[in-house]
């Protein structure tokens, strides 16, 4: 685990919940059933790292979501500062998630692994 104070743990773990509320609440079908995977603040809460799920997009589809939510970005903030009574809300960067792909990665590479050393106990 970091050593986030529990202050920006909770405003992450809120953000986490509000922001796919906010894009709910929006017009665009392909924003509202976007899955935020995490939610990563930083520089004393003024800047927040938002990762979205990329499964099931193509390049197209993701340039496009990305473009709209800069777009949305204040809409998405200011429902943040409404639910939660806040006076400020981090500035959000949006970025799709690799996390699932690297971890995929470093799978196979210690299965590669495992797989030589039995080789090589033979």
């Amino acid at each position: 685990m970091t050593n986030k104070s529990i202050k920006l743990q909770r405003v992450e773990s809120v953000l986490k919940e509000l922001i796919p509320e906010a894009l709910s609440t929006l017009n665009d079908k392909m924003l509202n059933g976007l899955c935020i995977v995490d939610v990563e603040c930083t520089r004393g809460k003024y800047d927040a790292t938002v990762y979205i799920d990329k499964m099931m997009f193509d390049d197209e589809e993701k340039i496009y979501i990305i473009r709209h939510l800069k777009k949305v970005n204040s809409i998405i903030k200011t429902y943040c500062m409404q639910s939660e009574g806040w006076f400020r809300c981090p500035n959000f960067n949006f970025k799709f998630d690799n996390k699932l792909e690297e971890q995929n990665e470093i799978d196979k590479l210690f299965a590669q692994v495992a797989c030589e050393l039995e080789k090589g106990k033979k």
